[in-house]
């Protein structure tokens, strides 16, 4: 067995979380249903009341500082914001080894940055979720450092996938990923408050147009999930000729509804990038 291996066998944790916020909560969750028991999972936050609170829900283990986390951990889920990164990866590369993976969800970051401050040959993988993930239907888009392997990608992948599912991207996309899957969520709330406002304004009581709109779009798009069927033709299927959705369809190109959302998603797409480099901008510059 080589000093690598030895060191893999003799971690306590199969993963630990850095930051158990919003996000690093629900990926938690979804490991602890999914993947791995509580004994094999550890956290670390520096707000103690949300790990004492993980702990009694999930039987999961706190260590005392990221130090200990990451020396015990195989894989270490980096959950915190990307202005925290520069005081968090320091702690990590003193001792973190090449045997362990680190996956980051911090917005912005590129894996070139992220290796920036570890030693050489650490893997890593860096990954967009979206809130959804909340629920368990979430899609988390992953992109490799230089020395992650195919292992490294499948481990991440199983992670995002008990949280919903996952796609592997260039990481030159990653902006377009973050335009579309993670404010997209946004973009569909409005449109089902619309569409809740609209039956009200038609004689609706709020409740019942309220589920009428979420079950609608629920059940739309489980349509498109479980079909090949493209949403052109699904659209079809529903639209007689001078019909009631061929009306309001009609309104809705009048409207540049279709423009609206590839202008929203664009915007969207082209803030991601700019807040990506004055990230970069604000981080240390590090001599490696």
């Amino acid at each position: 067995m080589t000093n690598e291996n030895a060191r893999s066998t003799q971690r306590r944790y199969q993963i630990g979380f850095i930051g158990v916020g919003n996000m690093g909560a629900a990926i938690l969750r979804g490991v602890c249903q999914q993947l791995f028991p509580p004994e094999q999972i550890a956290i670390t936050d520096v707000y103690r009341p949300k790990i004492d609170q993980l702990c009694q829900e999930l039987g999961v283990q706190s260590t005392s500082d990221i130090r200990s986390l990451v020396q015990e951990s195989r894989t270490v889920l980096c959950a915190v914001k990307p202005n925290n990164i520069p005081d968090i990866l320091p702690e990590i590369s003193v001792v973190i080894q090449p045997d362990q993976l680190l996956v980051s969800i911090a917005a912005g970051l590129s894996t070139r940055i992220l290796e920036s401050y570890l030693a050489e040959k650490i893997p890593v993988v860096r990954v967009m979720p979206n809130l959804p993930a909340s629920v368990g239907q979430g899609v988390a888009a992953l992109s490799v450092g230089q020395a992650a392997t195919h292992c490294h990608l499948e481990t991440a992948e199983a992670i995002f996938n008990a949280v919903g599912t996952s796609i592997v991207v260039d990481e030159k996309q990653m902006d377009a990923v973050t335009g579309l899957s993670g404010s997209g969520p946004a973009f569909v709330f409005l449109f089902v408050e619309a569409l809740t406002d609209a039956g009200v304004h038609v004689g609706l009581a709020r409740p019942d147009a309220h589920q009428l709109a979420v079950q609608t779009v629920l059940g739309a798009s489980q349509m498109l999930a479980q079909s090949d069927i493209h949403p052109a033709v699904l659209k079809g299927q529903v639209t007689t000729p001078a019909g009631t959705t061929a009306t309001g369809l009609f309104e809705l190109e009048q409207g540049r509804f279709r423009s609206l959302i590839v202008s929203a998603i664009t915007a969207a797409t082209q803030r991601s990038a700019e807040l990506a480099d004055s990230v970069a901008l604000d981080l240390p510059k590090l001599d490696k």
